[in-house]
């Protein structure tokens, strides 16, 4: 009988009794075409500098012939992890930068759910207008949202502060105990449309079936919301609580711009400035133990955090 079909994907049986699948599966050649476009720059830009950071806070700079003798890189094991661990510099920037997170993360959290269940309500109008406005301030660079707000918080240049000054209140945005919290509220502005969308987004996936019946059960819009919506989107909550923790411990932008104009932040203020300040300095091995070990609690906090919060959340 004459085959029909010569080219179609036929069944054969290996030496193992196994079957594969001949003519029609993917090539490997075609594998690699996709993966390779994403794994060679996460190996190029991701895990050799990471390899780079750890070799570098293994070693010590040493000197031989004395004080102004020839200076050599050697092994130095965990020395410069001690270093950073007895540093009070250090642990000053992390205390500080978790009071910034324990403030700053709640409340832009809350804000962002605000915002996403007003938009998800069939009472607001113009919600494309809204929903742009708020997700606008993540369109702006950082550093740039640095600076606009540095001129609002300038006691020479800011209209804001002008206004307030006239009507008796006096405020110094850039004094010692206000400034950790001017930076704060440039970040809440900066990330607060981002976490909207997050959560806007789960929203929009929930079955409309589900409201329809609550409301066949007398709930009202305030019932619908906080007892049917936000345990539902739980999971992005927690997915945005745990992205804003990794900033957290990762700001630079806003308090080194805000440096500029203000002597209440240090070179020091936070263990990301810490970090570029030693290496400005030289002193790239204990750099790098000071980022290896803001990873490790960045790492640590998160995890932990999704532990603690995964079961409630449902994930």
């Amino acid at each position: 009988m004459t085959d029909i079909a010569p080219r179609a994907t036929r069944v054969v049986a290996s030496p193992g009794g196994r079957r594969r699948l001949n003519g029609g599966g993917p090539r490997a050649g075609t594998i690699a075409a996709f993966v390779i476009p994403f794994f060679l720059p996460f190996v190029l830009f991701y895990l050799v500098p990471v390899g780079y950071a750890l070799w570098q806070s293994v070693r010590v700079v040493r000197r031989s012939g004395g004080q102004y003798g020839t200076s050599y890189t050697t092994f130095g094991g965990f020395e410069q992890y001690e270093k950073v661990l007895q540093n009070s510099e250090f642990w000053s920037s992390v205390g500080r930068i978790g009071l910034f997170g324990i403030v700053q993360v709640p409340v832009m959290l809350f804000v962002a759910l605000i915002i996403a269940l007003l938009l998800d309500t069939p009472l607001l109008k113009l919600k494309s207008v809204f929903r742009i406005t708020a997700f606008m301030p993540y369109a702006v660079p950082g550093v740039i949202a640095a600076i606009m707000w540095s001129y609002l918080y300038s006691p020479q240049l800011s209209p804001v502060v002008d206004l307030l000054n006239g009507i008796g209140l006096k405020p110094d945005f850039l004094g010692p105990g206000a400034v950790l919290w001017s930076a704060a509220n440039i970040s809440t502005w900066l990330w607060t449309g981002y976490n909207m969308l997050i959560m806007f987004s789960a929203l929009q996936s929930i079955p409309q079936e589900l409201y329809e019946a609550a409301r066949l059960d007398g709930a009202g819009n305030w019932t619908i919301a906080w007892r049917i919506k936000v345990p539902i989107i739980a999971p992005s909550i927690v997915l945005t609580t745990v992205f804003s923790i990794i900033g957290t411990l990762q700001l630079y932008a806003e308090p080194a711009v805000l440096r500029q104009i203000s002597s209440n932040i240090s070179s020091t203020f936070t263990p990301n400035m810490l970090a570029y300040a030693v290496a400005s300095g030289n002193n790239y091995q204990q750099a790098a133990a000071i980022s290896v070990v803001i990873a490790v609690i960045t790492f640590v906090l998160s995890f932990g955090f999704m532990r603690l919060t995964s079961k409630r959340a449902g994930l």
